[in-house]
């Protein structure tokens, strides 16, 4: 069921899920080994598991849970999860070893790098990814270089700097970006730790998406120490990585029942949106400049790994313009009835953007009812990154840079 709202520049898609095989890459014993490998990092804790419960009371729904990733081994974003892992895999192989039968500290030992000898990796990225990459690379004694896209803010470009990688801003878009830095790969024998997948790459993205499964197991067990389970899922989408992982895990998890799962993505950006709308089964690609304040989810083709995960089990499938977004970061800064601030950013507040139109505006009250949410709902959202552009971040606090279309509730 396709539905359009014109003047709020939103469309929705609604489906039965399908019954589709569970993936076996993120299942609970594998998710297990990954959390085992990042509780041996250094500075490792568990992010908050916010509770918001006086939004929740106000927007007449039974319980908010936001995953507050802004304060990930303070690089604020979950990205490193997924590319740590990698590395660490990477490394694993070239040992001929497997992960499980070593330790961080052999891994990073002086050993170990006189066995593999230098390793240059490189990737594309809107800022948080290469950001977990650069921290990786560091952390494992190698080199990293990092391109990204056309439009990216400095704060972005200098967090990268910082942990020594080498940084060149394109004046490409993100897709294009990618393909610049795996054609620099096969050309100088550098390492791609790219965080989505095509034919023929698929390996090291799976390993990524793996890394991710961390901040879904922390959320699920969180909410089990509070005795209770999602029923519903809202996951920002950019290729569909997180996303992916995010809906492989708790499919796995809660086999038999799993929560219903909502699948968000900025307009100009669309690409599982389009793949969903398609009917096809196939993965759809968007073009254009991707723009869109939502930096993180600015990509325009699916990964081949998550397609069909997000093709089979999700519920709904969104896509909105900036203010969904912007109103997110507001709300979650301005809590109520006693209710712990979140700091979001753009990517990472979306979803408490959206409940604000669903629970708050009649024009959505269709979409809300297709999706069963209502006062017996536990909701589950992820604040994947924090104000990774901190200028942007505080004009939208303040009404400046993005106006809202709605004023937060």
């Amino acid at each position: 069921m396709l539905i359009q709202i014109p003047e709020y520049r939103f469309q929705s898609f609604i489906q039965e899920p399908k019954s589709g095989v569970v993936p076996k890459n993120f299942s609970e014993e594998i998710a297990g080994m990954v959390h085992r490998f990042h509780q041996q990092l250094p500075n490792y804790m568990p992010t908050q598991l916010v509770s918001l419960n006086g939004l929740a009371q106000r927007w007449g729904v039974g319980d908010i849970f936001v995953k507050d990733e802004s304060t990930r081994f303070d690089l604020k974003a979950f990205k490193v999860l997924g590319g740590s892992y990698a590395v660490a895999r990477l490394i694993c192989q070239k040992l001929n070893m497997r992960l499980e039968e070593t330790d961080y500290p052999y891994l990073v030992s002086d050993e170990v790098r006189s066995r593999i000898g230098r390793m240059i990796l490189t990737t594309a990225t809107d800022g948080n990814h290469g950001r977990g990459i650069a921290w990786a690379a560091q952390q494992f004694g190698q080199e990293a270089v990092i391109y990204m896209p056309k439009g990216t803010v400095p704060s972005r470009v200098e967090t990268i700097r910082a942990h020594g990688a080498s940084v060149e801003v394109t004046n490409l878009n993100y897709d294009d970006a990618v393909r610049l830095a795996n054609s620099q790969a096969e050309k100088n024998g550098w390492q791609m730790i790219q965080d989505t997948s095509w034919e023929g790459y698929e390996e090291i993205p799976l390993w990524i998406m793996q890394g991710y499964m961390t901040m879904c197991k922390e959320a699920v067990d969180q909410m089990a120490e509070q005795n209770t389970a999602p029923t519903h899922v809202f996951i920002q989408a950019g290729v569909g990585a997180m996303s992916g992982a995010v809906v492989g895990y708790m499919v796995n998890k809660f086999r038999a029942r799993p929560p219903r799962f909502i699948i968000m993505e900025p307009n100009n950006a669309a690409c599982i949106f389009a793949s969903a709308t398609a009917g096809d089964g196939q993965p759809h690609a968007v073009t254009g400049d991707l723009n869109t304040i939502m930096a993180g989810l600015a990509c325009g083709e699916p990964n081949l790994i998550g397609w069909p995960i997000l093709r089979d089990f999700p519920s709904g499938y969104v896509c909105c313009d900036n203010y969904v977004a912007a109103n997110g970061i507001r709300i979650l800064a301005n809590p109520v009835g006693g209710d712990s601030s979140v700091e979001a950013g753009e990517s990472g507040s979306v979803g408490i953007g959206l409940l604000d139109l669903l629970a708050n505006h009649s024009a959505f009250k269709e979409i809300k009812e297709a999706l069963d949410i209502g006062p017996d709902s536990k909701l589950l959202f992820f604040n994947t990154e924090g104000a990774t552009d901190p200028v942007n971040y505080r004009e939208i606090l303040w009404y400046g840079k993005c106006p809202a279309l709605l004023s937060p509730q």
